[in-house]
């Protein structure tokens, strides 16, 4: 199919019955069936890495054409490594124990009832994202391992990528028995098909948007299915005075420059001013050895002719490129109310070596991720012994950070009698 298929309308209703039926057989597989096609899949990405690659080129080429920026290419471009790592992510979502049919609670009521709550699948659930062909890879095998059926609408920037990654996923369905229509791409870059996803009550249970701010308010703005949200990360890395200059060093300097593109990258670096003196320019020398531009307020300016003056949507910006912002702060406790109020509630980390301050910021952010003595580019599933992920939620209703395969089931009320009727 092409991008010059007419009526989106019917051609998504199509995608929707397909999916809806398939997610009826993927309620009742059972887990070494959804096991093996995820294996497979595995296998498929690595036997394909050619046609990937191939594929992939086309998209970058594209995205020169249009003139992505660097950061916008890195998340979109493959390698060897990357195709392994997709595979390899696959093969640890296989390994994980399957959710769907877990007992969560069971009690017994006085009248004899038997009553148990149990995972089960969501349903159908589509996934809006842009630029990283992976999420191609990761979304589905996480629906497929939660018995899920996937509606996968990538950006048009990945479309030769991620319809390549589809054809991998599709293989091993097909080669465990399963309906390759579990795993399902919208075959066009035609915005409508997005329109026509957010109202699809009929046939989709939940929506999952991975992008910018622009797509996350659009689905919500628009959106009749229930929506998992994920906003992008204006993540904060805060030095607090009692905390090691050489592990705060290492760790922003790993938290912004380790990949500037993730949504886990720290975008502003809060600092103790009574720690600024001595923590602050073994920082900046890190950072700008690394190449990344520093832009702060006018203390850190007055201490640092390096420093570039911050303007106030700097508290704001999420660059996913090699540009930080810097502040520095009277504590903790301002350090907290400066990410409660610029953050996105993603993930937010504290480099301290004072249990007390460590507590009161964990306790006190409004975060999704709250972390202590590490770089917040660990807010990822993988990293989390998840697999993967299809996204990280900032949400606070039914998923919150990162969204892997037991975020994406529910669960139903299982009762057992023996004849009782109620008086």
């Amino acid at each position: 199919m092409t991008d010059n298929l007419e009526n989106i309308p019917a051609l998504m209703q199509d995608i929707g019955a397909a999916a809806k039926d398939a997610a009826g057989t993927l309620a009742g597989a059972t887990a070494e069936a959804k096991n093996r096609a995820l294996t497979e899949a595995a296998n498929s990405l690595r036997a394909n890495e050619a046609a990937l690659l191939e594929a992939n080129a086309k998209d970058m080429q594209a995205g020169a054409d249009k003139g992505l920026t660097g950061p916008l290419l890195d998340r979109l471009a493959l390698d060897a490594a990357r195709i392994d790592a997709m595979a390899t992510g696959i093969d640890q979502i296989a390994a994980l124990d399957d959710p769907v049919g877990f007992v969560m609670d069971r009690w017994q009521r006085p009248n004899g009832l038997d009553i148990s709550r149990v995972r089960v699948p969501l349903g159908v659930i589509g996934i809006i994202y842009e630029s990283r062909p992976n999420v191609t890879a990761d979304a589905g095998s996480l629906c497929l391992k939660s018995g899920n059926a996937s509606i996968l609408r990538g950006g048009s920037e990945s479309f030769h990528s991620s319809t390549a990654i589809l054809a991998c996923m599709q293989e091993g369905l097909k080669l465990a028995n399963l309906p390759a229509a579990a795993i399902q791409m919208v075959p066009t870059t035609d915005r409508a098909a997005v329109g026509e996803m957010l109202t699809m009550t009929d046939y989709i249970d939940v929506i999952v948007p991975r992008g910018g701010r622009s797509l996350v308010e659009r689905v919500q703005t628009e959106a009749k299915v229930p929506v998992f949200a994920h906003l992008e990360g204006i993540c904060h890395t805060y030095i607090d005075a009692g905390s090691d200059p050489d592990m705060a060093r290492d760790i922003v300097l790993n938290a912004k420059m380790r990949r500037t593109s993730i949504c886990g990258a720290t975008e502003t670096l809060l600092i103790d001013r009574r720690a600024a003196a001595t923590h602050l320019p073994m920082i900046l020398d890190a950072l700008t050895g690394a190449g990344c531009e520093i832009r702060g307020d006018a203390d850190s300016q007055a201490l640092d002719g390096r420093i570039g003056a911050a303007k106030d949507e700097d508290w704001k910006a999420e660059y996913l490129d090699a540009v930080i912002a810097v502040k520095q702060v009277d504590g903790v406790e301002e350090a907290v109310r400066h990410i409660n109020t610029h953050g996105s509630e993603h993930t937010d980390a504290i480099v301290t070596d004072d249990a007390e301050a460590a507590e009161t910021f964990l306790n006190g952010v409004n975060s999704a991720i709250a972390m202590h003595n590490t770089s917040t580019q660990f807010a990822d599933g993988g990293e989390f012994g998840m697999g993967a992920e299809i996204g990280i939620s900032t949400g606070k209703m039914h998923a919150r950070g990162p969204v892997g395969v037991e975020q994406l089931t529910t669960f139903k009320y299982v009762v057992r009698g023996s004849g009782q009727i109620r008086p």
